[in-house]
């Protein structure tokens, strides 16, 4: 027996076979709604639990009789760039994509170097291109989860989140601003105009439709430039090479969509020093050349950018220390540090931080919504 596969009946042994291949069933059927012949890319890591999801899903497709191919690559973290088989594989144009990584799937060197053009937009990875440019590609991603975590917050009432996202999306869309607030001390007032919130409800049944298992959460990009005041980050965090618990909060001064100011113990000097790992980085893959000249300060400045707000509404998740799963956690929300889901603030990171029972409110020509009043969602 591989290796693999004895890790395999590992993860059976610990949580069931019927959990894990209900989880798998439900990814695949319900929320892929993956079709008789269709072409499904997973990508993986040879690491439990991911490998044991991976087979999981693998075995889920053959049932439906898609054509599933299984790859397994080391393990990438947010600096690292996939290895060329993996961005390879894409030239197929898979109908569905799916990456089930121990920590991230890995930067397309090439696409970052020479970003690719649909229409009017550029996009630095192929996957990225395929699913939101071309929109021949559907898909999840699911970094650092684990089989506990997969089985667990997956099988959920689809239809109620799926509401529940559309609501607080249609907030964010027609706002002009939001505000935070959280007794953590979180006061952080974000301009919307121009920005269209985003849905992972878990319907990623069409071309371009792609996000996370577990789903769950509402997000959007921020006006650039308009984030001003304090986040306190207390919840968890990610970090270019891991997520973890925070002990001591991470106290965040913004000022005109930048963090100018990081205070805190030892959380908060890692979040610095992944920042300017990130910073130098830009620099130095743009004297090598995998950065077209000229763009490592953009890359480097948009590293302290604040690219994100999202708000967690699987009822099923918890804060765990994975970020794929606290993200999605009720009674929080979440500020990304680094680039933006509007393709206007490039960043090598892109760093999650929780921010425990915030009050949520929109301002629309001065009307004003309250998304969560103290982390609790307003139905």
């Amino acid at each position: 027996m591989s290796e693999h596969f004895s890790k395999f009946a590992h993860i059976e042994s610990r949580f069931g076979l019927p959990g894990i291949r209900e989880a798998a069933r439900i990814a695949i059927e319900v929320s892929l709604k993956v079709k008789p012949f269709e072409e499904v890319l997973i990508i993986s890591n040879p690491v439990s639990d991911v490998a044991a999801l991976a087979q999981a899903l693998y075995d889920a497709v053959i049932d439906v009789r898609g054509c599933p191919v299984l790859l397994f690559q080391p393990v990438k973290t947010q600096l690292d760039f996939a290895e060329p088989a993996v961005i390879a594989a894409f030239s197929a144009k898979p109908a569905v994509c799916i990456s089930l990584s121990a920590e991230k799937l890995g930067k397309d060197r090439q696409g970052i170097a020479a970003p690719y053009r649909y229409q009017d937009t550029q996009y630095d990875h192929i996957f990225h291109l395929q699913m939101y440019g071309e929109k021949t590609c559907r898909g999840f991603w699911s970094p650092a989860t684990t089989a506990e975590s997969f089985i667990r917050t997956v099988p959920i009432d689809y239809a109620l989140l799926k509401r529940r996202c559309g609501a607080v999306k249609s907030a964010l869309d027609e706002a002009d601003s939001v505000r935070v607030t959280a007794p953590g001390g979180t006061d952080i007032r974000i301009g919307l105009r121009g920005r269209e919130g985003r849905s992972d409800d878990g319907d990623y049944s069409e071309g371009g439709r792609g996000g996370n298992l577990p789903a769950g959460e509402a997000f959007v990009s921020p006006e650039n430039g308009t984030a001003q005041g304090i986040i306190v980050f207390d919840g968890s965090i990610s970090l270019h090479d891991r997520d973890i618990i925070i002990r001591e909060p991470i106290r965040c001064t913004i000022d005109r969509g930048f963090i100018t100011d990081i205070q805190g113990g030892e959380e908060a000097a890692a979040l610095t020093e992944t920042i300017k790992l990130a910073e130098t980085n830009a620099y130095n893959y743009e004297k090598a050349g995998t950065f077209p000249s000229g763009t490592g300060d953009a890359y480097a400045r948009n590293a302290r950018n604040i690219g994100e707000l999202g708000i967690g509404l699987n009822p099923e998740a918890r804060i765990s220390g994975h970020m794929l799963e606290d993200e999605k956690a009720f009674h929080t929300c979440h500020f990304a540090v680094g680039l933006n889901y509007d393709g206007d603030a490039p960043s090598l990171i892109h760093l999650d931080g929780l921010v425990k029972n915030p009050t949520i409110i929109t301002y629309t020509k001065g009307k004003e919504t309250i998304i969560e009043q103290n982390g609790i969602y307003q139905e």
